[in-house]
């Protein structure tokens, strides 16, 4: 089997999802993990699919017929390494938005060796304070060497007003 990893953005509408299910079905592909959001009114989404490797091409150029209605861009998967001696971690951030803090707070996590393997943030009005706040749900993988607090740490210098959770996966 090839993995395909497909990134689709398009205008939000019903059966969006429905029109890429059915082409990786009708070429023999397995839909296995994805993230899809509708955001600012647009469609957009990541797809990890498996594929038998002589029906790939077919269903790449398949998916390629969906330009007008989604803007479809398929990558081969990479097969992952096993790396040695690593932990998944889950930061959960919450802090005053203001510019600059993605980059800031994967900055910090980059310092230190971290990968992340998964971001979800958002914003949402700060009701007693005013103003936005900023959430993160970060998960990570880091290694064994790499000391928890001392990421925690990192991440709260940003800024005084930053709170870290942090949860440990087993």
């Amino acid at each position: 089997m090839v993995t395909l990893v497909l990134t689709v953005v398009g205008d939000d509408r019903s059966g969006l999802v429905s029109a890429v299910a059915d082409i990786v079905q009708a070429h023999g592909g397995n839909w296995e993990n994805s993230e899809l959001a509708e955001l600012a009114g647009a469609f957009a989404g990541i797809i990890e699919v498996s594929a038998v490797p002589d029906r790939a091409e077919a269903l790449r150029a398949a998916l390629e017929g969906l330009a007008g209605t989604l803007a479809v861009t398929v990558h081969t998967g990479a097969p992952t390494a096993a790396a040695a001696a690593v932990r998944s971690v889950t930061f959960d951030v919450v802090g005053n938005d203001r510019p600059g803090i993605v980059r800031e707070v994967s900055a910090a996590l980059s310092a230190r060796g971290a990968s992340i393997e998964r971001m979800s943030t958002q914003t949402t009005d700060a009701a007693m304070a005013g103003g936005r706040l900023f959430e993160a749900s970060i998960t990570a993988v880091i290694g064994a060497d790499v000391a928890v607090d001392d990421l925690v740490t990192d991440l709260e210098r940003l800024a005084a007003e930053i709170q870290v959770d942090v949860t440990l996966a087993d």
